[in-house]
This record gives structure tokens, sequence and C-alpha cells, in this order.
């Protein structure tokens, strides 16, 4: 029956197969997948969704391993018949996914093919296309990996569905098993979950708004997901992706006949969604942190969303719950004691915290504040709120200036960057208010409307000893003189700050753009979390680890993630001590001194913006990382245009510092959180750079190692209230300077002035104007690189 090697022939042509045994072998081979074929279509069995769907718990552990909060296991999902889903609703999906469904078999063999080829080249595998295929893919709920094998058993029960089961009862079963995110499985919880309503009584907008969600609600559902993804999942971003996606469903189901024009032109914008309702069991502080633990988990890619939302987790945090009730318990006395909106609903009202924790040695997240109850208000405070962070920006730019030094004024732009003087805290420049900003080589700062730039100062005051009013840099960020850092951030260049910004920790995403002399005030909005993070940097001599929230993940097949703390050298040791060692001096005696701990040593900066919209404290314990945000911000989403409030008079203060309620914040939570750690010192700094400026001959002033005691009896004389001055007269604008002639405010290297009183004053808004345009008294200006956002202009 073999003949092979061929008896009748010689030399190769014995070993070439004649045809009969050819034809023959291929007509076994396809005999043989046939019978395979038929032998797995038989043994499979067409699946049922709620059989299947048997949902589990997620576990989430604090850092001591005991139990947080298991959650999860509640599937909200309520399956109804094919008669209670609008006609629209089934259409939508069919014009959107599959038009063909009523009509075809089943499975799209294209769409395989391209899944077998994808995984042939080691790619990702694909999901099936038609609605059947999806269909039995949710169906399968007890196997989701990405395997052939997986895949093959999903076709063969997708053919055998298509077979046995009615189109009107797949389409059913496909729409009520279809996760549309805020934790809905079906069409009736998802009704429920973004309207309010009965599946039923969904309008043809409604229906193609919720085939758009199918697609991914992390970047379709209008609340946005920037847990998950910050910068491509916000609100604004996911309310545009579902809005195109449903005008385009809306379309094809005119041109397949299922909706007429004149019905279809009722819906040409998104329809109002509800807010997400929060599970009972996440209310406090607990929902947060389940949800920055969520977001960790998904970033890592080794869980997926629905992977997460059917349970079966358990969740290791580095949570501390005797820290997070510390700070919960600092923000709420502050709000108990000081907020008061039926006494002054005018300036009261509105009043956000947010807090963030974090170990220095690890990255580790120990505490952070979000809210006041994650069931009632929704956004994370501890994450990207839109917050200025004003003048706690500052130590980026000293950062810079003692990393890469300022340019020579001398030397062309490209010979400039790389011939530099690294700069040393005794450095002097100019504490003059509303001082002219010159460019590193001298020349006159101009924006594109040729507007000069007079950098005001808080309280509007001149800083250091007449008449040149020079102070060094550590004064100068001990009493927070904007001026100043607002021309060192200049000579070094604005490029190289926002650089040491993000080598120090902070996401690119969150800064503006570096073209504005305004930058090294901190017009940027990182988030509470990532400020603590940045600072940790400079606790830990320069080496920057990531924040993280999530130890380990678990399920019954063993551990899945666990995270691994790596570092990098963002700064060297001598540059990250001289930082702390000037930002000690804010707390020992300058705008910090509310955040003091009786026998430890502390480093921070106080910060608020122009508009007094936001206030800040950051600062730090060798150990532990600390941030605390407020600022006033409408929590209803049914205001339009939506900003940043003012804060004058609120909780009865004519205005709000980071020295005034962020730090009390500050000061009351680290005084626990720090209870049973060993008492440590920072490290001694080594002497760094050259001092800039240093001609004339200056005034004494501290060096960057000295006691606190010696620094403030060397310290300028302080510079008078801002009740008792207005702002210092210009010069005329014939007024010619040289390059370092910081006596003259047409220019030189002399920086801007400080916007903070003595120690314990305020701490430097940043008050910005251009010349050709004064502010109008708003802290709206002119020049400011965020312009009118719907958070408000606070540069």
């Amino acid at each position: 029956m073999i003949d092979y090697p061929r008896h009748d022939r010689d030399g190769w042509q014995r070993w070439v197969p004649s045809w009969r045994l050819v034809s023959g072998l291929c007509i076994a081979f396809f005999g043989c997948l046939v019978g395979a074929a038929g032998l797995a279509y038989a043994m499979v069995s067409v699946p049922v969704i709620d059989e299947s769907a048997t949902a589990q718990n997620n576990v989430y552990y604090w850092a001591d391993n005991t139990q947080m909060v298991a959650t999860g296991g509640d599937r909200n999902r309520q399956s109804v018949d094919l008669s209670q889903i609008p006609k629209a609703m089934r259409n939508a999906v069919i014009s959107q996914e599959n038009k063909t469904f009523y009509s075809d078999s089943g499975i799209d063999p294209k769409g395989i093919a391209r899944a077998v080829f994808n995984m042939a080249r080691g790619g990702e595998t694909q999901g099936g296309s038609t609605i059947t295929q999806q269909y039995v893919k949710n169906a399968m709920l007890n196997d989701q990996s990405q395997t052939i094998s997986r895949k093959v058993k999903e076709i063969f029960v997708s053919i055998k569905v298509g077979t046995d089961v009615s189109k009107d009862d797949i389409l059913a079963g496909y729409l009520n098993s279809a996760y549309y995110g805020r934790g809905a499985y079906g069409i009736q919880a998802a009704a429920r979950a973004y309207f309010n309503v009965d599946a039923v009584d969904l309008n043809p907008g409604q229906c193609a708004f919720l085939s758009a969600v199918l697609k991914g609600a992390t970047y379709y559902d209008p609340a946005g997901s920037v847990s998950i993804d910050p910068t491509g999942a916000t609100p604004e971003a996911n309310k545009k992706r579902a809005l195109s996606q449903m005008q385009d469903t809306l379309d094809k189901m005119v041109e397949y006949g299922h909706l007429s024009q004149t019905e279809r032109a009722k819906y040409t914008e998104l329809p109002t969604t509800q807010n997400p309702q929060s599970n009972a069991k996440l209310g406090g502080q607990i929902g947060y942190l389940v949800r920055l633990a969520q977001s960790s988990v998904l970033k890592s890619g080794k869980v997926t969303e629905q992977q997460l939302e059917k349970g079966g987790y358990s969740i290791y945090t580095t949570f501390d719950k005797k820290k997070v009730d510390e700070m919960e318990k600092a923000v709420q006395k502050v709000y108990k004691e000081k907020i008061d909106p039926k006494k002054r609903p005018e300036t009261d009202t509105h009043v956000q915290f947010g807090g963030a924790s974090i170990d220095t040695r690890t990255g580790a997240i120990k505490a952070i504040y979000g809210g006041e109850d994650a069931t009632k208000h929704f956004t994370n405070n501890a994450d990207v709120t839109g917050a200025q962070v004003g003048s706690t920006f500052k130590p980026f730019v000293l950062s810079a200036a003692m990393k890469w030094g300022v340019r020579d004024p001398d030397l062309g732009p490209v010979q400039a960057q790389d011939e530099r003087t690294v700069v040393s805290p005794k450095s002097l420049y100019s504490g003059k208010n509303k001082l002219k900003i010159n460019n590193y080589d001298g020349s006159i700062w101009e924006n594109e409307d040729g507007e000069q730039w007079r950098q005001e100062n808080d309280g509007q005051d001149d800083v250091g000893d007449p008449p040149d009013y020079k102070i060094d840099l550590r004064e100068a960020m001990r009493e927070s003189v904007n001026s100043a850092y607002v021309q060192l951030g200049m000579d070094v260049g604005l490029d190289k700050v926002k650089e040491a910004a993000v080598d120090a920790g902070l996401l690119e995403d969150s800064l503006t753009g570096a073209s504005f002399p305004s930058f090294s005030l901190g017009i940027s909005d990182p988030s509470a979390i990532r400020m603590a993070g940045a600072y940790a940097t400079f606790a830990e001599s320069g080496k920057q680890r990531e924040p993280y929230s999530v130890t380990k993940v678990t399920n019954k097949n063993g551990t899945l993630y666990t995270h691994k703390v790596e570092e990098k050298q963002a700064f060297t040791a001598k540059v990250a001590d001289n930082v702390t060692d000037v930002l000690k001096t804010v707390v020992d005696k300058g705008t910090g001194t509310n955040a003091q701990l009786p026998g430890r040593e502390v480093a921070g900066k106080t910060g608020t913006t122009d508009g007094n919209k936001s206030a800040w404290f950051v600062g730090y314990t060798p150990q532990l990382s600390t941030a605390i945000s407020m600022y006033r911000y409408p929590d209803d989403e049914t205001i339009k245009d939506r900003t940043f409030l003012e804060m004058y008079g609120t909780g009865g203060e004519k205005k709000i510092h980071g020295a005034s309620f962020p730090s009390t914040i500050w000061q009351d939570y680290m005084s626990d959180a720090v209870k049973g750690m060993k008492v440590e010192k920072f490290p001694e700094p080594e002497p760094i750079g050259e001092v800039v400026n240093d001609e004339p001959s200056p005034t004494p002033t501290p060096s960057p190692s000295p006691s606190v005691s010696e620094t403030e009896e060397t310290s300028p004389s302080p510079s008078p209230s801002p009740s008792d001055t207005g702002p210092s007269p210009s010069p005329s604008a014939t007024e010619t300077c040289g390059v370092w002639d910081i006596n003259c405010d047409n220019g030189g290297n002399g920086g801007n002035g400080n916007g903070g009183s003595g120690p314990g004053g305020s701490d430097g808004s940043e008050s910005p104007s251009p010349s050709a345009t004064e502010t109008d008294g708003t802290g709206d200006t002119n020049g400011n690189s965020r312009g009118n956002t719907i958070f408000g202009p606070n540069g």
C-alpha cells in the first residue's frame, strides 16, 4: 500500500513520492483534521452565562497584612428578556460591531485568520469579531487565558452556538453578559449605572452611547478613569471619544435602515450621565485607597480591568491603617475648627484638602487623604486635581542651579549650554518687587507680544537690604522670595528646571510648558503623591524611587505580581543634601515654622498660588515625606465651567498660605506618624558651587551648613509688612542697566522679590505680570503659560 522508497525506480527517483502517495497522504491528513474537528465540535457544549459567571471577592490588605476590605463579589447584573431590550440598543450594537449578524455563521473567518497570523508572529492574541464570538467569550469566564488552545475552543463553541442557538437568544445573551464599566454587567445594570432608568426605557441616543462604552469603559466613560490613565482617560478625553463613537454608531444605524434621519437628528450631544455610585463598603478613605491600589494593579499589566472585576484576587497594599486614620483626623480637625460654610458661605464652601505620605526609603505610599468620603466626593484629592503647587516648586529651581549651574552671559547660546557655573546657596539675587526679568544674557525677557515681565512679590514687598536689595538663595527660599527664584530659573534655563523636576519624580505630563518665567513659581499641577515622592528624592540624598501602593497580587494560581523597588541617582548627594539643608531653614526660621516637630529635623516648603486659589506644604523627615494641598473647587458637576475659587477670607483668614492650614495639618499628622520612629538627622551637606553675583561685597549671609541660630542672626533685615508699604516705584523706561546691576530695575542678573514676610509669614505666592499690563487685582495676568484653563489662571 505504501511504495516508498519506490521499488521500480533507481537513484534519486526512488526518493520522489508518487502522485498516488502524495494524494493519499493529503486525503488522510485532511480526513484526520475533519475527524478531529467533528470530535471537538461534538465535545463542546453551549455555555450558560449565569451558571459560568461565578463572582468572587477581591480582598485588599493593609501593609501589616490585616484585611482592609473585601469587595467585588456582588456582581452587578440582572438579566432581562430580549423584549425588555430596546430595538435601538440591538440595532446600535449590530450596526457598530457586526452588521451581518443575522446572516453569518457566527464566526468571522477573516478575523480568525488575522488572529492566527498575529499569534504566529508572536503578537498579542485577538478576540472574536462577531457578536456570537463575543457572547461566547463572555460566557467562558472560567478560562480567560490568551492562548491558541483557548482560541480554538472558542471558535468551536461559537460555531456550535451559531448552529444550535437562535440569533435573538445570542443577542440577548451578549447584551446581558457584556461589561459596560462601573461594575455593571448586562444592559439592565448599565442602564441603571449610567442613567438610573430601566433598560426598556433607553432612548436611541443612550443606546448608541452604551454601545460605545462596550469598546472599553476606561476610555469611554464620561466620568473618566484618571487613576488608571492620568493623561489618556480624563473626563474631557473620554467625553470626546464617546461622543465621536456614539455619532458614528447613529450614522451607521441610519445607513443600514435601523433609524430615521429625523430621529437621528435628535441626538447630537452626549446624554447626561449620573456620577458613578460607590460600594457602601468603600466609604470614607477606603474607596480612595482601593481605587489607587486598583490602578496600580492594572498598570502592572498582569491583570485586566474585567479580570479584576470578576474577583478572586488578594491585593497587598503599602497603606498603613494608623497613618491613614491620623491623616484623616488631622484634616477633619481643621474642617471642624476653622471651616464653617454656614457662617461664611461665600468663602468656606467647596473647601478641599488632599494629602499623601511616602516612605522615603522605598517609595511606598503609607497614607493618603482623598476627600471627605469616596462615596460622596469621587475625585481622589491625593491624585491629579489640577491644583497648582506654587512655591513648593522652588526647590527644583535650586536643585537645577546646583546640578547644572547658571549660564555665562558673555557666551553664545550653544557655548553657554556647556560652560556653566554651579551655584552655591550663598549666591546673591535681587529681592526687589516688580523686578524686570532678564534672559540669561542680560537682555530683558519679552513674550511674543513684546511685553516685559515684572515679577511681583507676595505683599508687593522689596526684600533684602537697600539699596541693592540683594538676598542670598538660602534666605530667598526661607522667606519664599519670588523674584530671586524666577531670575535664577532664567539663568539656569527653564528646560533644566523642568528636567530637574522630572528627575526628582514629577510626571512630565503634569508640568506646563517651560517657556514663561513663571514656570519656576509652580504654575504646574503635580499630584500630592508625586510632590511627596519628589521631595523624598532630596531626603534620600538624590536617590529617586517611584511611589507605589501595591506590594504583591495573588490568586488561586499563586503570585501574579510583586513590586520591585528600583532607584536611580537623580542628583548627586552633594546637590540633594544642600537642597535639604536650605529647606531646613524654611522650617526652622522661615515660612514653615508651623511644621516644626520638636526633637526632629524637618525640611520643607510652603506654596501659595496667584489669586490665592491653592496652598501647599510639602515637607519631610529622613524617613517620611508628606504633601498637603488645599483649594476651593465646586464638587458639583452640574456647575458649568467650574474653576478654582479664591481663598481670601476662607476659615476666617485674610489670605490662605501654605504656612497656614496646610502646614498645620502636616504638623498634626506627622507628629503622630513619626512616633516610634528612630530620631535621625539629615546628612551634613558638603560645600557646593560658587557664589554668583557677589560683587560688590555682600552683607553677611549665612553659610549652608551652620546652625539655624547663626542663620537667623545674619539674615537680612525684615521687610515691611504688606499693610505698611505698597509696590515700589519703577524707574523710567529710558534707564539702562548692566548685566549684573541688581539695583537697576531695568534688568540684570538679580532675580525677583520674595513673597514672604518673616518666620511663619506668607510663602511667596506668585504674582507675575508683564510690564505692559499690570495685574488686575484678581490674580489674572497676561503671559501665563496656562492661560484661562478650566482651573483658572493662578500663574
